[in-house]
């Protein structure tokens, strides 16, 4: 179950992370016009925040399902 766990974590965390960095520029973009610099600085903050999230989220949920179920 774990060899699922981590294609997970590599197929759904990726997807995650870009989501984010999408939604965060766009917004970052309206409210600093003049420096899209550092919009695009903050919104790779965000993605990589996310990613770490879901890969740490979807690791600690397949712990806890292959404790929880019976051998």
């Amino acid at each position: 179950m774990s060899g699922l766990a981590i294609i997970m974590a590599l197929v759904f965390s990726p997807l995650a992370a870009l989501s984010s960095y999408l939604i965060t520029y766009a917004e970052y973009k309206k409210h600093f016009p003049e420096d899209l610099k550092r919009a695009r600085k903050l919104a790779l903050n965000f993605a990589l925040s996310t990613m770490i999230f879901f890969i740490v989220l979807i690791t600690a949920a397949f712990l806890v399902i292959e404790h929880l179920l019976p051998k």
